[in-house]
This record gives C-alpha cells, sequence and structure tokens, in this order.
C-alpha cells in the first residue's frame, strides 16, 4: 500500500485540477451517501413538526408537512471538508468563496432554525436577511478587489476586449445585486422535491467547466477570457458542490425525505453569484442559471402587475406554483426544469467559446 501510495505521489496526479476536482466531487458525494441517513435522524428527533408548510402553498404540498429541512448543512459539511482536502487553502479567492459560502450559509440556518422555533412558514424578517446579505457580499468584492485586482469592469460576452467600466460605487452595487440576487433567486427555485437541486448541479458544473478554462493561463488566451489565479481551485469547490447536491438528491428525489431549506438554497446561491463576478462571468451566469432568473422575474411581475393593475398575470408565484395549479403533476414540472437548466447551461458555454 505505501507502495502504492509513493508511487501516486511520484507522479504528481494531485497536482492536476482536474483529478482533484474529481476526487473533491466523489468525496463530497459519498460523505452525504454514507452519513445522509443518520443526519436525517437526528434532524428529525431535534425537529418535532419539521418543515412548516406555507398556508398559500398548493393543497398537494400539504403532505409534505413535517418532512425535516436544514438539509443544507450536509451539503455545507460535505462540501467545506472536500475543499479543505483538496484546495489550495493559502489562495485568498478560494477563502473568500468558502466565506461567503459560510457566511450565506448561516443566515438561511437562522432563518430555519426561527421558523421551526415558532412553527411558522417566515423566519427572519426580509429586511434582516438582505441586511446580512448585502453586508456580507460588499465585505467579499472589498477583500478581493484589495486581494487581487482594483479594475471595477462588467466584461461582455461574445464580442472580443469589451467591457462597461463603471465607477467604483456602481461596481461595488453590481457585484452585491448578482450575489445576492442570486443567493435569493436559488431560495426562491427551492418549492418543489429535486428542482432547486437538479437545477443547482447543472449550474454548479458549467460554472466549474468556466472556472477550470479561467485557471488556465493558455486556455484563457485561447478562449479571450480573463485568467483568473484562484480559478482551479474554485474549480475544485464547485466539483464538491456538484457531488454534495447530488448526494442530497438521494435523499431529496420525491417524496423528500429532508428538504434544502434555506440553510442550503442561500449559501448555495450566493456562492454561485459571488463566484460570477470573481469569474467576470456574470452575464454568462445570468444565462446558465436563466431558471433561477426565470423563477424570481415570476415573482417580481406578479407583484409588479398586482400593485399597477390589481390583477395577477400567474396563478401562483414562483412560476413552478403557476404550473401546479394548471394541473401539472410535479414531478413533470421538476424534469422539464431541469431539461431546461441543462440546455442553458450548454447555451452559457457555447457562448464563452463563441468570444
Amino acid at each position: 500500500m505505501n507502495t502504492v501510495c509513493y508511487a501516486i505521489f511520484r507522479l504528481h496526479v494531485l497536482n492536476y485540477i482536474s483529478v482533484r476536482s474529481i476526487l473533491s466531487f466523489s468525496l463530497s458525494f459519498l460523505f452525504i451517501l454514507c452519513f445522509g441517513g443518520f443526519f436525517i435522524t437526528k434532524l428529525k428527533q431535534n425537529q418535532s413538526n419539521g418543515q412548516p408548510i406555507s398556508l398559500y402553498a398548493p393543497e398537494s404540498h400539504k403532505h409534505k408537512n413535517g418532512t425535516p429541512t436544514m438539509g443544507g448543512l450536509m451539503i455545507l459539511l460535505a462540501t467545506i471538508s472536500s475543499s479543505i482536502l483538496f484546495c489550495d487553502l493559502g489562495d485568498a479567492g478560494l477563502l473568500l468563496c468558502l466565506l461567503i459560502f459560510i457566511c450565506f450559509g448561516a443566515i438561511g440556518f437562522i432563518d430555519d432554525y426561527t421558523k421551526l422555533k415558532y412553527n411558522k412558514n417566515r423566519g427572519m424578517t426580509s429586511k434582516t436577511k438582505f441586511v446580512l446579505q448585502i453586508l456580507f457580499s460588499y465585505i467579499g468584492v472589498y477583500v478581493y478587489r484589495i486581494c487581487y485586482t482594483s479594475e471595477c469592469d462588467i466584461v461582455m460576452p461574445v464580442v472580443k476586449h469589451l467591457s462597461i467600466i463603471l465607477p467604483p460605487a456602481l461596481y461595488y452595487a453590481w457585484c452585491i445585486f448578482v450575489t445576492t440576487g442570486s443567493s435569493n433567486a436559488v431560495n426562491l427555485t427551492d418549492g418543489l422535491d429535486g428542482l432547486a437541486a437538479g437545477s443547482i448541479i447543472s449550474t454548479s458544473l458549467c460554472m466549474a467547466i468556466i472556472s477550470y478554462l479561467s485557471g488556465n493561463a493558455i486556455y484563457a488566451d485561447y478562449l479571450h477570457i480573463q485568467h483568473i489565479q484562484c480559478g482551479g481551485d474554485i474549480c475544485i469547490l464547485l466539483s464538491a458542490v456538484v457531488g454534495a447536491t447530488m448526494g442530497f438528491m438521494w435523499f431529496n428525489a420525491p417524496p423528500a425525505k429532508i428538504f434544502m431549506g434555506d440553510t442550503g438554497s442561500l449559501s448555495i446561491g450566493g456562492l454561485l453569484g459571488f463566484i460570477s463576478v470573481i469569474l467576470k462571468h456574470e452575464i454568462v451566469f445570468a444565462i446558465i442559471a436563466g431558471v433561477f432568473v426565470f423563477e424570481t422575474m415570476s415573482v417580481v411581475i406578479q407583484l409588479a402587475c398586482y400593485k399597477l393593475t390589481g390583477k395577477r398575470p400567474f396563478l401562483m408565484a414562483p412560476i413552478h406554483h403557476h404550473f401546479e395549479k394548471k394541473g401539472i403533476p410535479e414531478s413533470t414540472i421538476v424534469f422539464r426544469f431541469w431539461i431546461i437548466s441543462i440546455i442553458l447551461a450548454i447555451l452559457g458555454l457555447s457562448i464563452v467559446k463563441l468570444k
């Protein structure tokens, strides 16, 4: 055994980002697969009433009342463990990504805990949640600019060497909008069993590929995209997210044994948004994460139309509930949204190549 390990070390196999990404994915997946059942049992013991279901939720959701939540904790633990083992922890960019991941996860955890404590569907107030998200986003972007770059530009897709230079204040506002918006968009999408998780997998995998390309100077130069020093380690981190989310889906498949909760949706959404800012691919990310954008826009449109005209364009928002109200089975909606997410991920990668 020692001989084999020494041979692997001599081959420097762990120096390859691709190998470490595969190992990171595998460990995260196996971590949840092995300990998920135990974790769910413990959550059931500590959550007497489980996830409170909204009074306004479709009737088909009533049977889900009592299902344990905070499954995002499993994803957080698995992802962080894999990152510690396979990433370069001396990289400031990676550490900032992990910080955003943990901080947004903490916001979600407090929100979930409040719901469980008072057995209500409403947890932390929206104002408090937004303030904390904005604060953490600002800190992350501020520190990243100090460590890596002071450029305040938004890189445009398709056209080579085209970017929009913003004043620092506007650039911070843009980065905060992307990070916070992404976090809340994933949270809004998390309404059907497997819907958010499946979309997270395709989005994270696509962003991992872009991270890998951005982290390699040769590929970045060939594709005319910005070379990002921490891109390789971000790829490993996102591989861990993909593996952990796949493991979570093993237990979240209908009928769900556990819900991701805000602990998972806010943390992963915030991480993906922040990574898109670091990679200078915010516009492409909006396409790749189109399912999350579509879900969020449906809520915005619903509220805006109701306030302006007193009418609602959708039977219920977010949009996945609209389709439920039209009588489409939950599993059909989820599968179709997964297909759309995969198509958008491929489209996003194609746009990167077009440059």
